[in-house]
């Protein structure tokens, strides 16, 4: 385990603070504030951008109704408060989707003929109170989103003399996000900021200072933030995903506006491409690591039928750290890397050698995940490793967070430490595949790291495992030899998925929707079905159960023998139940 933040961690969070708070500063100033971003006359519209992600119609009939829920938080709108834009709001992360207007496509995919008039009146309520400016929601994380919503609603907002008022103040939004998309935090934020400022000044005609800047922008952050083998460097699946998505977007948008992108930016389409099929399971949604979710399915597979590279994929992701197995439609994603660190790193997860597995029943083995529609009071929960199916040392994460307090409100959640040290390699044989991994997240506090071997067969019927605990010889003997540490092994199961215990409680019955059944078998047992709980899809958070293994290592082992090694094993049975996944 290596400490992972330094000084400069600091300088860089409390630079880019201050250089937010003197922004704010000078445009809390009406005078100075104008004579940024002087009043122009609304500009002509040469392009809209598709609409690629799927809306949530529930949500846009709630809204309707009066009420956005978002976060786990609901705001209801009455007679006496008919606007959401003046009253205080539940939470940061609620304010950000409400005035980022992510609920607008949603909203807006209502057959009910009010839809657009409502749409069009919380758009002029906006205008009418925070159109001028306000600190929150015109800064560089919220307004990008904001940029966007209103350019995909396109002829429903920017239609008549009322549309010319909003266009108007659109591209003072614009003009605005020119001078402060670098004080965006990092990551994708600061992405979707070049993303937003690079489309609006490609649908907007006349402003091209706008559309140079967000493609100068979006260059840089391309080369800073995508590997070489197409992942985020966040090493979420997700961030990839979405990055593609907004890419494809803005190359329609430009093909529309009879403009052509950057090759530079094309090329990164198709290096993200191949990444995003790599990290897509059974039922086309994502693996679910670090801080990302399932996905959104029609988004991705319409934005990859726009790549050209072909069905293009690969089995390992040097850059990324994962590696995949695939056999009989049955598929293994392994993650071999460390978390992101800096800035980067405040959504990473403790998930050192943690697993996913789907078939082509359903997911069976997934990590408890995460999407951003879920409530934040489960947002650090779910990054610890016991939310993940691996390995945890007396319920302890391979990674240490930032303790709360200053330094945490500086740098924001993350890891104080971490794994300094994840090596993985693979073996293809005729009989099917092998995967190895290891870290060291655990040998500094426990004296002990972990080893994780996973064998999938060429037919997809049998994925095997073992997880080994070891001391490294030169490390010593242990202090105490007779100090034996608690260790559990978890497979979180999909919602989806119904399981059984045997009499013996060494084995399991696994039962998919479809009526699938896979034995899980293992010699450390016995195995117990506790709680858990899937935050990958969409909100409310789902209930799910996970299989443990517990045990207790010995601080000198080498891995090779019980206690210190678990064998465990998934084996397909065949149809063992009904559609709705209910043993018979």
């Amino acid at each position: 385990m290596v400490r992972r933040i330094g000084f400069t961690d600091f300088s860089d969070a409390l630079t880019l603070a201050l250089r937010r708070e003197a922004s704010e500063t000078v445009h809390a100033i009406p005078p100075l504030r104008a004579a940024l971003v002087p009043p122009k006359s609304a500009p002509r519209i040469d392009a809209l951008p598709p609409r690629l992600r799927t809306p949530d119609t529930a949500r846009g009939s709630a809204i309707l109704d009066g009420r956005f829920a978002f976060c786990g938080d609901t705001l209801t709108l009455d007679d006496e408060n008919p606007s959401p834009w003046a009253r205080p709001l539940p939470s940061r992360e609620f304010a950000l989707r409400l005035h980022g207007f992510h609920w607008l496509r949603d909203l807006l995919s209502c057959a009910d003929a009010e839809a657009p008039d409502l749409a069009c009146g919380l758009v002029d309520q906006w205008i009418g109170t925070l159109g001028r400016w306000n600190s929150f929601s015109w800064s560089p994380d919220v307004l990008p989103e904001r940029v966007v919503q209103w350019l995909e609603a396109g002829e429903i907002l920017f239609t008549g003399e009322a549309g010319r008022k909003r266009l108007a103040s659109l591209d003072r939004q614009i003009r605005h996000l020119k001078r402060t998309a670098t004080l965006a935090s990092d990551g994708r934020p600061r992405l979707k900021a070049a993303f937003a400022l690079s489309l609006g000044g490609i649908c907007l005609g006349e402003r091209g200072p706008a559309g140079a800047a967000g493609l100068a922008l979006l260059e840089q952050e391309l080369d800073r933030q995508i590997f070489a083998d197409g992942g985020h460097v966040s090493r979420a699946p997700q961030a990839a995903a979405d990055t593609m998505i907004d890419l494809v977007t803005l190359d329609a948008a430009a093909e529309t506006a009879n403009q052509t992108l950057p090759e530079k930016v094309r090329r990164a389409t198709d290096r993200i491409a191949p990444v995003t099929r790599f990290f897509r399971m059974h039922d086309g949604g994502l693996a679910c690591f670090h801080g990302g979710g399932a996905g959104d399915r029609k988004a991705i597979e319409t934005a990859l039928s726009h790549s050209r590279t072909g069905e293009r994929s690969f089995g390992y992701a040097p850059h990324s750290g994962y590696q995949r197995s695939e056999a009989g439609g049955a598929t293994v994603i392994l993650d071999a890397g460390k978390p992101a660190g800096g800035a980067l790193g405040t959504d990473a997860h403790a998930s050192a050698l943690a697993m996913e597995f789907s078939a082509p029943g359903g997911r069976l083995i997934v990590n408890c995940g995460w999407s951003d529609d879920q409530p934040r009071s489960w947002r650090q929960v779910v990054r610890a490793t016991a939310a993940h199916s691996t390995l945890t040392l007396e319920e302890t994460s391979s990674c240490r967070l930032v303790p709360p307090g200053r330094g945490q409100q500086i740098l924001g959640p993350r890891f104080l430490s971490g794994p300094g040290n994840v090596t993985a390699r693979r073996t293809e044989e005729e009989i099917g595949l092998w995967l190895e991994a290891s870290h060291d997240g655990y040998r500094a506090p426990f004296g002990l790291m972990h080893r994780r071997r996973i064998f999938l067969a060429a037919d997809g019927g049998d994925l095997r495992g073992e997880d080994a605990l070891s001391r490294p010889v030169e490390d010593g003997p242990p202090e105490n030899p007779e100090a034996h540490i608690r260790f559990a092994i978890r497979f979180h199961l999909h919602p989806g998925v119904r399981a059984s215990l045997s009499r013996d409680a060494m084995s399991a019955l696994l039962v998919l929707p479809t009526g699938d059944g896979w034995r899980f078998r293992t010699d450390g047992g016995p195995v117990r079905i506790e709680r858990s709980v899937w935050l990958g899809g969409s909100a409310p958070p789902k209930r799910t159960s996970q299989l443990v293994i517990s045990g207790e290592a010995e601080p000198y082992g080498a891995g090779e023998r019980p206690p210190n090694r678990v064998r465990w094993a998934f084996q397909r049975l065949g149809r063992v139940g009904n559609a709705a996944g209910k043993s018979g």
